[in-house]
């Protein structure tokens, strides 16, 4: 029974590995379909079935998709060539200043390219079979992400039915919450990145647009999407690319305003954009968002980045339901000390003026009580 045990675990252990990436499919589906859930259920509500609510919903989110990629794929490729094409010559130019401000060296790029090929481009057999079979998984990838998500999307309520049948009343009630609470959360967090993204990537390639940086439209989806769906650091990364390439295409004073542009519309987003689109999200701490970006992603890879702020965001909601909240002692590690100094000089002023308040009560009930008895 022991050596059945050990090879068992042997078993499962190598399954789980072989279904990872499934799973990873499988989970982004699954969000996915509470990502749409909302728009279901408003068509489900003004009279449609809920199949055909759940295809067109799907499908027009991906009708709105290749429309955006129709109107801006053309130029947004055009651009992302002419970047690629360019990448040599901005090396040089960031060589050249290293070298005349700093006395850095950087190897030359044929260098590079000669140790790239040599290491890379020695079996091209090999390598165009490999881009096509990823070429084919990706494929088949999407296929099973948007069938997964269809089959939720159109079960609905049947499917949430199927798993409460195993559990009891109690559970069933605990689990519906639990499931409502994760797709309000889920859903206003996913919407509210692609709005944030969308409003940053447009008002990042007007303004690059204005100052004629090349390569607007690539630089600024970059540094919308980065923005927003990388924590903390984000902002940062989003921003170096275009000030890197205004710097080296255009000069100090192009990239200096584009550095100015990106801390200006980070402290507009964060109090304008951010509390009105993000107003029903659920905010976490940017340290443990940002070590959950780190963790998913050495786990599961780039997608699993992707993933970690909305499963976070849901272990975060089940964390709030059921864990519970204590009143804080009364101890100097819980404030700042000055915050501390101006507690307790407001805690004096507010005794001092309840004292007050409770004076002039008493006083005013005496004189109240001398005027019932005739004194004037």
């Amino acid at each position: 029974m022991a050596v059945v045990g050990v090879f068992l675990a042997i078993f499962a252990w190598y399954a789980l590995g072989q279904l990872k990436g499934l799973g990873v499919n499988v989970l982004l589906a699954f969000f996915l379909a509470l990502a749409l859930e909302p728009i279901v259920v408003w068509l489900v509500r003004h009279g449609w079935k809920r199949g055909l609510a759940a295809g067109v919903s799907l499908i027009g989110s991906i009708v709105v998709i290749l429309v955006i990629l129709a109107l801006f794929g053309n130029l947004f490729i055009q651009q992302l060539f002419q970047l690629g094409e360019a990448v040599p010559r901005l090396y040089l130019n960031v060589s050249e200043y290293l070298e005349s401000q700093f006395d850095v060296v950087l190897p030359a790029s044929d260098e590079l390219l000669h140790e790239v090929f040599s290491q890379f481009g020695q079996d091209v057999a090999t390598g165009a079979i490999v881009i096509g079979s990823t070429i084919i998984g990706g494929i088949f990838a999407a296929l099973t992400i948007l069938l997964v998500t269809y089959y939720l999307l159109a079960a609905g309520p049947s499917f949430r039915a199927a798993v409460c049948r195993f559990l009891s009343p109690d559970r069933q009630e605990e689990v519906l919450y639990l499931w409502e609470v994760t797709q309000i959360k889920v859903s206003d967090f996913i919407s509210s990145r692609i709005v944030l993204a969308s409003l940053s990537a447009a008002f990042t390639f007007v303004f690059l647009l204005i100052v004629d940086t090349p390569y607007a439209l690539p630089l600024a989806v970059f540094t919308g999407v980065v923005s927003q769906f990388v924590p903390t650091i984000g902002t940062y990364i989003g921003g170096a690319l275009p000030v890197a390439v205004a710097l080296t295409s255009q000069g100090v004073p192009q990239a200096v305003a584009v550095l100015i542009f990106i801390i200006a519309y980070q402290q507009l987003e964060n109090l304008v954009f951010s509390p009105k689109v993000s107003a029903r999200a659920l905010e976490m701490n940017p340290a443990v968002s940002f070590v959950v970006v780190l963790a998913f992603g050495a786990v599961f890879g780039a997608l699993g980045a992707f993933l970690s702020l909305p499963i976070a965001a849901t272990i975060q909601a089940v964390g709030n339901t059921y864990l519970q909240r204590h009143e804080l002692v009364d101890s100097e590690l819980l404030h700042d000390p000055e915050k501390a100094a101006r507690d307790k000089r407001s805690g004096r002023r507010g005794s001092r003026r309840r004292a007050n308040e409770r004076a002039a009560r008493e006083a005013a009930r005496t004189v109240d009580e001398r005027r019932r008895e005739g004194i004037d």
